[in-house]
């Protein structure tokens, strides 16, 4: 989904496939990578927006970073694939970044506001 084949009322973010059997490994995996300026996993922090597995268990990954100028955004998307590469029964891994829409803190996961503070 691109800006380009957006419509008026379609969503910002691609639903994920949750009822893959893969889909909550992917999100395990997703939980082991840290923003390494936030002690909180990127999926808890609201970065992954999308998670969509073929079914031919290719896996492709839509994240964002906290800000576009983050230090690591050349290597986050590699933690990110080399996270998932290795589970079974995955057979390809793609990792797309995107900033529409921009990560807000409204993303976190109620555990990643407590463990920050925020609640």
């Amino acid at each position: 989904m691109t800006e380009d084949t957006l419509k008026e009322g379609d969503p910002l973010i691609a639903p994920s496939t949750t009822e893959h059997p893969l889909y909550e490994s992917v999100v395990e995996a997703c939980k082991t990578v840290y923003d390494p300026e936030i002690p909180v996993n990127i999926f808890d922090l609201g970065l992954i927006y999308t998670i969509d597995i073929s079914q031919e268990n290719a896996v492709r990954i839509v994240m964002t970073l906290t800000a576009p100028g983050c230090p690591v955004a050349g290597e986050m998307p590699g933690w990110v694939a080399d996270a998932i590469e290795p589970l079974p029964g995955v057979k390809q891994v793609d990792v797309e970044m995107t900033f529409q829409p921009q990560w807000g803190m409204d993303m976190m996961s109620d555990e990643a506001r407590l463990e920050l503070g925020f609640i």
